[in-house]
C-alpha cells in the first residue's frame, strides 16, 4: 500500500460520510467522493496537502452541487445543503452517522454489514462479496437494493435518539465487529487488512465516546484491542500465521493489552453480561495467561457456557467444544462428538474440519486426521493460512510415517471463533 493509498483509505469514509449528510443520497455521495479522489491524483503531482482530508470533503462537496444543479434539483434539495452541524456535533462523527445509517432495522443484516464495508471501509465490492461469501454480483444487487430503501424509507442520516438507540445498537456492534473480523482473518499479505481493522477500531472507539454508559460499545473496543495485541507474533519471518499455542507472548503489544482489559472488566463490572464482554472475557483470559499450558480452561469453558446462553450459535459450540479438549485429562471422545454434532450449522467453515482434525490426531485416529487437515486447507480464506494447514497436514504425515498414532504436541488447531483466532 503506497501513502497516497493510504491517505486516500483514512479520508474516504469521513468523505463519504459528510457528502451522503449533505445530499441524503448515498449513491451520489459515493460518486463525488470517487470523483474526488481521482481529481486529487491530477492535482497533487508533488503530493497530498496539509489537510488531504479536507480537501478531498471540499471537492466532493463541490461535486454533489454542481450535481445537483445541473438535476434542477437545488431549490429542492436547498434546506439540506446549508445545513451544517453545530457545536455539539462535531464532523468526526460522520462516518458513525454514516454506519447507523446503514444499520437501519430496515435492512437485513447481510445488506447492512455489506453497506457498511463498502461506504465506510471503502472496501470493493468483490472483496465484500468474497468475505461474505455471496459473490461479486450477488453483492452488488445486495447494496443496490439496500441504498434504494433507504432512499424510498428516506431514512435520515443522523445518530438516532436514546429511545430509538437499542434497535439500532446491537446492529451497529454486529457490523463493527464484522468489518474488525473480516481484516483480522484476511491474508497478512493484503495491505487491506490492516484498515478493515484499523477503520473497526476507530469507529469502536468513537462508539466508547458516545455511549460512554454502555458497556457492551466498551467490550467490544476491549475485544478488538485485545486481539490486536497479538498482533506482532501472529506472523513469523515467512509471513505465515502463526497459532495462539506457539506465539512469542513477550511479542504482545502490552499497551493494547492493557487497555483492552481495562475496558473489559469496566464492560463486565457493570453487566448484564453481553455477548461482546463474554468474548472479551476469553480474550482477556488469553491475555493473562503466561503460557498457553497455563491458560485457565475452566474458565474459559464457564465463559462460553454464559456466552451460549445469551447468544447461542454454532461457532460460540465449536469454541466451547475446543477449549474443552485443551486440558490433558479432557474426554477426547466426548469432545469430538460435540463437535460433530455442530458440523451441520458450519457448512464450509475452515476452522472446523481443524478443530476436528486435531482431536482426532490426539486420539490416534492419524488417517481421518488427515482427511479433515486437507478439508481444511481447502476451505482456508487466504493463502497465509492455506500454508499454516497444510504444514500440519505434513507433519501428521511424518508422524503416521515413524508410527506416532498420539497426534503430538503441541496441539494442533487453536481457537476458532472471531475472539480467540491466531
Amino acid at each position: 500500500m503506497t501513502a497516497m493509498d493510504e491517505v486516500f483509505g483514512s479520508a474516504w469514509p469521513v468523505v463519504v460520510a459528510s457528502t451522503a449528510r449533505l445530499t441524503r443520497d448515498l449513491d451520489l455521495a459515493e460518486d463525488c467522493a470517487q470523483e474526488a479522489v481521482e481529481r486529487a491524483l491530477r492535482s497533487w503531482p508533488a503530493g497530498p496537502p496539509d489537510n488531504p482530508g479536507a480537501w478531498l470533503t471540499t471537492t466532493a462537496h463541490r461535486i454533489a452541487l454542481d450535481r445537483l444543479r445541473r438535476e434542477a434539483t437545488l431549490r429542492r434539495k436547498f434546506p439540506l445543503l446549508v445545513e451544517r452541524p453545530g457545536e455539539d456535533e462535531p464532523e468526526p462523527t460522520d462516518p458513525l452517522r454514516l454506519v447507523f445509517t446503514c444499520c437501519h432495522p430496515a435492512l437485513a443484516l447481510e445488506s447492512q454489514v455489506a453497506l457498511t464495508l463498502r461506504l465506510v471501509c471503502g472496501v470493493d465490492v468483490g472483496t465484500i462479496g468474497a468475505v461474505l461469501l455471496t459473490g461479486e454480483a450477488g453483492t452488488a444487487r445486495r447494496i443496490t437494493r439496500a441504498k434504494q430503501k433507504i432512499a424510498a424509507a428516506r431514512i435520515p442520516f443522523r445518530v438516532p435518539s436514546d429511545d430509538e438507540l437499542p434497535a439500532r445498537l446491537d446492529a451497529v456492534l454486529t457490523v463493527v465487529h464484522l468489518v474488525h473480523t473480516a481484516g483480522h482473518r484476511g491474508s497478512p499479505e493484503d495491505p487491506r487488512t490492516a484498515e478493515l481493522t484499523t477503520r473497526a477500531t476507530a469507529l469502536a472507539r468513537v462508539l466508547v465516546r458516545l455511549l460512554p454508559g454502555e458497556p457492551e460499545p466498551r467490550a467490544l473496543l476491549g475485544l478488538i484491542l485485545l486481539t490486536q495485541a497479538r498482533g506482532p507474533a501472529r506472523t513469523d519471518p515467512e509471513g505465515d500465521l502463526v497459532l495462539l499455542a506457539d506465539q512469542d507472548r513477550s511479542r504482545w503489544d502490552r499497551a493494547l493489552v492493557r487497555e483492552g482489559l481495562a475496558l473489559t472488566t469496566t464492560a463486565l463490572q457493570r453487566g448484564p453480561h453481553g455477548r461482546f464482554a463474554l468474548q472479551a472475557g476469553v480474550a482477556g483470559l488469553h491475555a493473562t495467561a503466561p503460557t498457553w499450558q497455563a491458560t485457565d480452561w475452566a474458565q474459559v469453558v464457564a465463559t462460553y457456557d454464559a456466552l451460549m446462553r445469551v447468544w447461542p450459535s454454532p461457532v460460540v459450540a465449536l469454541n466451547r467444544a475446543v477449549a474443552r479438549s485443551r486440558p490433558a485429562d479432557a474426554d477426547l471422545a466426548a469432545v469430538l462428538r460435540e463437535i460433530d454434532a455442530v458440523a451441520p450449522g458450519l457448512a464450509g467453515y475452515p476452522y472446523l474440519p481443524a478443530a476436528r482434525a486435531d482431536v482426532l490426531a490426539r486420539l490416534g485416529r492419524v488417517d481421518e486426521a488427515a482427511k479433515s487437515w486437507a478439508e481444511a486447507v481447502a476451505l482456508a480464506p487466504n493463502p497465509a493460512e492455506r500454508r499454516s494447514l497444510a504444514r500440519k497436514v505434513a507433519q501428521l504425515a511424518d508422524r503416521g510415517a515413524a508410527g506416532d498414532r498420539t497426534g503430538g504436541d503441541p496441539p494442533l488447531c487453536d481457537h476458532v471463533g472471531a475472539d480467540s483466532q491466531p
